[in-house]
């Protein structure tokens, strides 16, 4: 269906119109300039010449089935139009008409016809309410720019048609080659996953490998983590925005997990473990995949910045280094050819200030130096480029493409001044040169590139994780009679059986009990409530409790609280707090939670979520993404949290929520301990009716 929508043998614009102030007319006026060469019809009931080409009055009367449909007529027509196509057999259509699902209610019911429609006559439906496609064989787009296209270069993705035509401005102005144009619109049946999938399946050696994609929503996140892993494992890079980040409403949670889940967590979790590099604006769109284009998906950190100002210099190594990235000072033996040709007061260690005086010679024999000499060892070089006003400039841009298309070290141009050198400029992005204007803006993008989260393979077992154990103790223990918090005693087995470490525990009913929990346990001890799920909330958690009469009397204040049905004894355990847990996010899944303990948790909100199943180095990099992060390292003097250990219960917690799905919301919290020795000191499992593993 992919080729029917890219290179279609014949195409039928249905709608089409002489008129350039209505969608059909510009629909086919861009088709026919664009040089499409396949067969292509117009369908105008009224005007029997239209565009130059066979004109017909309705699509009954269309010699053949058209191999992709272009419709472009008031929306309470186009279920006819769409029945006729169905029936010539049609392959594909491209719904430019609004007036469906994003109007009314009535309007969704009649997007859901032509969708049945499609489905019936096994149809690629492409909208309604799109702007269009653009593919290096045909503009099939009615408004905006219609760019020479180059295969091989980026493809863009949009749910939005309008985001789509002001990113090519964008683009296109600042020298960004672009491959193919995909605006899904309301996505009846076809939306940005479904396009990115319908790429990976037909993806071939000329093919973009760089991907832009726009979403407004993810309505399919298991195919969108399916392809986009496919696609990086098959070399491309794609970069996104998801926007409506802040629509997320309020949730009622059991657990912290659940209550700080959001749908826009779950996004960023799956962008990360998919690979995409998740950005704010158009404007970063372009950034990011400017540098994909120019350097390709770095992983070296080390850059040389050559500027002919020195404020933007130093702005943009700031810049870098925020970004983790690296501007090592050249070697000698390169510091010395450099002051061979440059001027005295020239800076030459990194960033190397050639001052406004450059010329052309210099910026060539600069680069070239820094080709022979730091190749291995620079990983990217930036251009900073200004117009002091003072002629030439169209000599240094050529010289600056010189020096881009003769150096083995990827080269990134920032042209400081667009006004004052606009023509020369121009030339520059004519030759097929792609620049920034602003170079914190390229220090930014750089970091993006080089920081992109890289998919990893999950774990599917772990040393000392039962999962046989689990689903038996679940199965059979838990009573299924609704969902609801499993007993302390069942979660703490479930947790021991998944390979944790927990901390002796006893529970007492009745008063008669306390003793014999206490002596279990041993003092001092923590004494929690059972039943109220917001124990600290009600005052249902007593510490360094160190002695049987603190214990009987605080049994009994406990047992007042209501709600309760018993409370748990616990040995104290020193050592950092760290909270872990898991929560489900609909069609996500589940969304599993690290952070540290307290009021890093609760008010700083300090916390990472990843999808889960996770891998080990994904663990990981949960850990190490936190603000906190340093205190696991032990801070005046205290002891400090072996990582690797952290990474382990992380990644149990995953294996949990992904084998169990009816484990709605999990808490571990607090993990505490030092090293390695690492325990679950109070857990929270929140199940469903009955617990089977996937």
């Amino acid at each position: 269906m992919y080729e029917h929508v890219v290179r279609p043998a014949s195409i039928a614009v249905i709608g089409a119109s002489n008129d350039l102030a209505k969608p059909g007319g510009r629909v086919i006026a861009n088709i026919v300039s664009s040089g499409f060469a396949g067969l292509l019809w117009a369908v105008n009931a009224k005007d029997p010449h239209v565009a130059g080409v066979p004109t017909f009055k309705s699509v009954d009367e269309l010699p053949s089935a058209p191999e992709l449909a272009i419709i472009a007529i008031p929306a309470p027509a186009v279920r006819g139009a769409m029945e006729a196509l169905a029936s010539l057999g049609a392959r594909a259509a491209v719904i430019l008409s609004a007036g469906f699902g994003e109007a009314s209610e009535e309007g969704k019911r009649e997007e859901q016809h032509l969708l049945e429609i499609a489905r019936r006559a096994g149809m690629t439906l492409i909208g309604p309410n799109c702007m269009g496609v653009l593919t290096p064989a045909y503009a099939g787009v009615f408004a905006g720019l219609t760019p020479k296209l180059e295969p091989g270069r980026i493809d863009v993705i949009s749910g939005s048609g309008a985001t789509a035509d002001f990113l090519l401005e964008i683009a296109v102005e600042r020298g960004l080659p672009i491959s193919n144009v995909f605006t899904v619109g309301n996505a009846a049946q076809v939306g940005v996953e479904d396009v990115l999938g319908m790429m990976d399946d037909h993806f071939g050696p000329g093919d973009a490998r760089v991907k832009i994609i726009y979403m407004e929503s993810v309505r399919k996140p298991s195919k969108l983590l399916r392809h986009s892993r496919s696609l990086i494992g098959k070399g491309c890079s794609i970069v996104g925005v998801k926007s409506g980040a802040t629509s997320a409403g309020s949730r009622a949670a059991a657990s912290h997990t659940g209550a700080m889940a959001t749908s826009d967590a779950a996004v960023e979790a799956l962008f990360e473990k998919a690979g995409i590099i998740r950005v704010k604006s158009k404007s970063e769109l372009v950034d990011v995949a400017g540098i994909l284009l120019t350097a390709g998906a770095l992983n070296g950190r080390n850059v040389c910045v050559l500027t002919d100002a020195g404020g933007p210099g130093v702005m943009l190594a700031d810049e870098l280094v925020r970004q983790g990235l690296d501007l090592p000072e050249l070697g000698e033996h390169t510091q010395a050819r450099l002051r061979e040709f440059m001027w005295p007061g020239s800076s030459v260690k990194n960033p190397i200030d050639c001052l406004a005086t450059r010329t052309p010679n210099q910026i060539e024999q600069a680069m070239k130096v820094i080709s022979e000499e730091e190749r291995g060892r620079i990983d990217v070089a930036v251009i900073i480029m200004g117009d002091p006003g003072m002629g030439g400039i169209r000599e240094m841009y050529q010289a600056m493409g010189r020096a881009i298309q003769g150096s083995p070290i990827p080269v990134i141009p920032v042209a400081t001044c667009p006004v004052m050198s606009r023509d020369a400029l121009v030339e520059f992005r004519d030759s097929g040169r792609f620049f920034f204007t602003e170079e914190v803006a390229l220090g930014r993008a750089l970091g993006a590139v080089v920081n992109r989260p890289r998919p990893a393979a999950p774990v599917t077992t772990l040393p000392g994780y039962d999962r046989d154990a689990i689903a038996h103790l679940l199965n059979t223990e838990w009573p299924g009679a609704g969902a609801g918090p499993l007993p302390p005693e069942l979660a703490a087995r479930v947790l021991v059986a998944a390979g944790f470490r927990l901390p002796a525990q006893a529970v007492a009913q009745l008063p008669g009990e306390v003793e014999a929990a206490c002596r279990a346990v041993g003092f001092p001890l923590v004494m929690k409530v059972i039943g109220p799920i917001h124990k600290t909330d009600v005052g249902g958690v007593v510490l360094g409790v160190d002695g049987p009469e603190r214990a009987a009397a605080n049994w009994e204040r406990l047992m007042s609280i209501a709600g309760a049905t018993g409370v748990l004894f616990q040995p104290m355990v020193e050592g950092t707090e760290m909270i872990i847990g898991a929560a489900r996010e609909g069609e996500f899944g589940a969304m599993v939670m690290f952070g540290l303990g307290g009021i890093f948790t609760e008010v700083l909100k300090d916390v990472k979520f990843a999808l889960a199943p996770l891998g080990l180095d994904e663990c990981v990099a949960m850990v190490n993404s936190i603000r906190g992060r340093r205190l696991l390292d032990g801070v005046r003097g205290g002891r400090a949290v072996d990582i690797e250990a952290v990474a382990d219960c992380i990644a149990r917690v995953g294996l949990l929520a992904s084998d169990f799905p009816d484990i709605t919301e999990m808490d571990l919290n607090p993990i505490k301990g030092f090293g390695s020795h690492l325990y679950a000191v109070d857990v929270r499992i929140i199940a469903g009716r009955r617990i089977c593993p996937q």
